[in-house]
């Protein structure tokens, strides 16, 4: 055997989105682009704000002898003195850079964050339907995947994360805006869980910590509010990056930022220094960090997004499909038709429309549409969704 046996099982088990991906490459080919409406990939659609080039041609213009050298690991404490200042502004809580710690996107910030926290066997509570790939960071330090359920208006069920916390329980990830929902959990839900983990702390007298993913924080709808974790918990981590709300996907630019009042802080952060070093990323790109540091308050416009989400979400209601109306993010996730998802999206790829199967997110029963695409290839699909929907099991 040429490879491990850990990563050939892993492969075997991986993601949905990237074969369902893969196969659209081969439709394409076939039927031509124009042809095939491919709703798979979650690739955020729109361009970075115009403040994003201005200032990426400014620093590099002004730059000085050494801004592409080494630097802390943690990046550059002028960027995280700015950002941190942008989080005490939105939070009315007091934070310094010393909590915030510039990381290769929120994927690199949660494998930084669970390579500093678990030991084997440890176990990491995640949120059925899920981001598939946490279940692969989680086994990258031999940590224990317990997986919740959410109930029908796609919130964590509270009673089932009660009953799943134990002695090994090392922390809860929750995505709000939720991929693949679009589901965001209010305050009462976020201080119900901070709840649930303080009291188990001091029942098994360990530290449990609340990892909140948030890559999608901007991309809300309908003036809905997801809530800062920071004040329903004290040990809390956001780990977030500017793949989508800046469009910034291929910079991998992000960052950790820590709860002021986390348990054993300075001990913490050397952890996280010595991980973002020992995984290989050794520090953040330095170019990004610069040019993310002064365009905090910028966005992408999430109206075009929104705009995406009320097309599809009337259409393919309209056809007689079952959905929650998505609160974030950029994806929808309907009941299939069929009692296989995995039946139904086959149905619909021969109509050349690409979804994902809920399988994929630990839900069976349902399938995820990502409208981050040209109005285009929403409205070619239509077509296809009526067909499918329409044709026998």
């Amino acid at each position: 055997m040429s490879i491990s046996n850990i990563i050939k099982k892993q492969m075997e088990d991986s993601s949905w989105i990237r074969k369902m991906f893969e196969e659209g490459n081969k439709l394409r080919s076939i039927h031509g682009s124009e042809n095939v409406f491919d709703l798979s990939l979650g690739n955020p659609l729109l361009e970075p704000p115009k403040e994003f080039k201005e200032n990426l041609l400014k620093i590099m213009n002004d730059s000085q002898n050494g801004s592409h050298r080494y630097m802390p690991n943690a990046g550059f404490m002028d960027v995280r003195e700015k950002i941190a200042e942008n989080i005490s502004s939105e939070t009315k809580i007091n934070f310094s850079g010393n909590e915030v710690l510039m990381t290769v996107g929120a994927a690199g910030g949660i494998n930084v964050i669970l390579k500093s926290i678990l030991d084997e066997n440890d176990e990491v509570i995640i949120i059925s339907p899920y981001f598939a790939e946490y279940i692969f960071y989680i086994q990258n330090f031999n940590g224990k995947v317990i997986v919740i359920r959410s109930d029908e208006l796609w919130n964590p069920n509270i009673e089932q994360l009660r009953k799943a916390i134990t002695n090994k329980t090392k922390a809860l990830i929750v995505n709000s805006p939720n991929n693949p929902t679009g589901a965001i959990y209010n305050e009462s839900i976020i201080k119900s869980i901070g709840e649930i983990l303080s009291d188990a702390e001091i029942k098994y007298q360990n530290d449990i910590y609340l990892i909140s993913d948030e890559p999608y924080r901007k991309i809300i709808f309908d003036d809905t509010e997801y809530p800062f974790i920071y004040k329903h918990h004290n040990n809390s981590i956001v780990a977030t990056s500017h793949s989508k709300d800046l469009g910034l996907a291929g910079e991998r630019i992000g960052y950790i930022c820590l709860n002021p009042k986390i348990n054993n802080k300075p001990e913490l952060v050397d952890a996280l220094n010595f991980s973002i070093r020992t995984l290989g990323f050794v520090n953040a790109p330095a170019l990004m960090q610069k040019v993310v540091s002064k365009i905090q308050n910028s966005s992408v416009d999430i109206s075009i997004y929104r705009k995406k989400r009320d097309y599809l979400f009337e259409e393919l209601t309209k056809i007689g499909y079952e959905c929650f109306k998505p609160q974030g993010a950029f994806y929808l996730f309907p009941k299939s038709p069929y009692k296989s998802d995995e039946k139904f999206v086959e149905k619909l790829k021969e109509y050349l429309v690409l979804v994902v199967p809920g399988i994929g997110f630990g839900c069976p029963g349902y399938f995820r549409v990502s409208y981050c695409v040209e109005d285009s290839v929403l409205e070619g699909s239509i077509k296809g969704f009526k067909k499918a929907f329409e044709s026998n099991e």
